[in-house]
C-alpha cells in the first residue's frame, strides 16, 4: 500500500483541516504570504463598508494549499458578514446554486472552491446573480412555461481555482479583483512555523524551523503538516525538541530531500529523463507511465518543479532541465535542438 504523500498540498483529512482552521488569521493584518493583495482588499472592504454595499467579487487562483479558503474567511469577518462555502463539483444542478443564493443575507460572502469545475448549466445562472443580483428560471414546459425573476440580496462571490485557464471568459471578466497566489517565501513560512510551534507547544532550536521552511515547497499547508510530523518524531525518537538533526532525520524517513522533493517528484523527473530521454513528452504519457492521474501531476507535482527550475513546459511537451539532472545525479547530455526550450 502506498504511504500518504507528506508534501501533497491537498488536505489529508478532517484532523489536519481542523488544525489548519485553528491557525487561520482573523484579520487582514494577521495574514501572511499574500503581499500586495492585502492592500487591495483593505481598500475594497473599507470602500464597500463605507457605502453599505457588498465588496466586489474576487477570484483567487494558484496552486492548492496557499490560503485561498483562509482569505475567504478573513474577508467575510472583515466585512462583518457570514460566509457560505461550497465547491464547483458540489453544484451539479442549477437548483443547487439557486438554493444557496436565495439563503444569502445582505452582503454575505459565497465561496466557491474549484470554480472551474462548475457545470455549464449552473454557470449560466451565476452571471445574472453576480451582475444584477437576480436569477431567472423557467417553470413548467411547453405553452404553460413561464419565466420567474427572483431577486437576490446583494452578496460577494469569491471564486478559487487551481486551473484558471479552464475558466470561461464570461465568468472571469465578472470578477472585480483577480489575483494569483504565489508560493510563499521561506521568510513567510518561517513566520507561520513559529506560530505553529507556539500553538503545538514545541521547543525548536536554532535552524530547525528554518530547515522546515526550506523543505515545505512554499506551501503553508505543507509546512504545518511537516512540523506536526517532526513533533511526533522528536517525541518518540529524541527528547521532544526540534533540532536540525531531528528535523532532517524525520524528513528523510518520509523520503523528503533537502530541496523538498519526495519520491513522486523524483519518479516524475526520472520518468521524463530515463523513459523519454529528458523530453519533450506530453503530460498524459508521463501520467500513464507513472500510473497517476494527469490532474494530480498538473495541480500538485508540476507547479513546484516549475517554480524551482527543474521542469520546463514547451510547445512540444515537458522537459527535465539541467538542474533536475544534477539533483538526481544523472549525467546531462546537451540537446542539439535548441527550439525545444521555446516557451509554451
Amino acid at each position: 500500500m502506498a504511504r500518504e504523500r507528506m508534501i501533497s498540498s491537498i488536505s489529508s483529512g478532517e484532523e489536519e483541516e481542523s488544525f489548519n482552521i485553528s491557525m487561520r488569521p482573523s484579520t487582514l493584518d494577521e495574514c501572511i504570504g499574500v503581499g500586495e493583495l492585502l492592500e487591495k482588499l483593505r481598500i475594497s472592504i473599507a470602500a464597500a463598508k463605507g457605502r453599505g454595499e457588498p465588496m466586489e467579487h474576487v477570484l483567487l487562483h494558484g496552486p492548492p494549499g496557499l490560503g485561498k479558503t483562509t482569505l475567504a474567511y478573513v474577508i467575510a469577518r472583515e466585512m462583518g458578514t457570514s460566509l457560505k462555502v461550497t465547491s464547483g463539483p458540489a453544484l451539479t444542478r442549477p437548483s443547487d446554486l439557486i438554493g444557496l443564493l436565495t439563503n444569502l443575507e445582505d452582503r454575505d460572502v459565497l465561496f466557491i472552491d474549484e470554480i472551474h469545475r462548475l457545470p455549464a448549466s449552473v454557470e449560466e445562472y451565476v452571471y445574472p446573480a453576480m451582475e444584477d443580483y437576480k436569477v431567472d428560471f423557467i417553470v413548467d414546459s411547453g405553452m404553460h412555461s413561464r419565466t420567474i425573476n427572483m431577486p437576490l440580496k446583494p452578496f460577494t462571490l469569491i471564486g478559487a481555482t487551481t486551473r484558471s485557464a479552464l475558466l470561461t471568459p464570461p465568468l472571469r471578466t465578472r470578477f472585480g479583483i483577480v489575483h494569483h497566489l504565489d508560493f510563499w517565501t521561506e521568510e513567510d513560512l518561517l513566520a507561520r512555523l513559529t506560530m505553529s510551534a507556539r500553538m503545538l507547544k514545541v521547543e525548536a532550536s536554532d535552524g530547525s524551523l528554518e530547515m522546515l521552511a526550506g523543505r515545505a515547497r512554499g506551501t503553508p499547508r505543507i509546512a504545518n503538516r511537516l512540523i506536526r510530523r517532526c513533533r511526533d518524531f522528536a517525541q518518540v525518537k529524541a527528547d521532544g525538541r526540534l533540532t536540525p538533526e531531528v528535523v532532517d532525520a524525520a524528513l528523510r524517513l518520509e523520503g523528503i530531500d533537502h530541496m523538498g522533493l519526495d519520491e513522486l517528484d523524483r519518479r516524475f523527473l526520472r520518468t521524463i529523463i530515463d523513459v523519454y530521454k529528458g523530453g519533450p513528452v506530453g503530460i498524459e504519457a508521463v501520467a500513464a507511465t507513472l500510473g497517476d492521474e494527469t490532474d494530480t501531476l498538473v495541480d500538485v507535482v508540476e507547479p513546484f518543479l516549475l517554480q524551482i527550475g527543474m521542469l520546463a513546459r514547451t510547445r512540444r511537451g515537458r522537459l527535465a532541465t539541467i538542474k533536475a539532472f544534477e539533483h538526481l545525479n544523472i549525467k546531462y547530455v546537451p540537446r542539439d535542438d535548441a527550439s525545444l526550450f521555446e516557451p509554451q
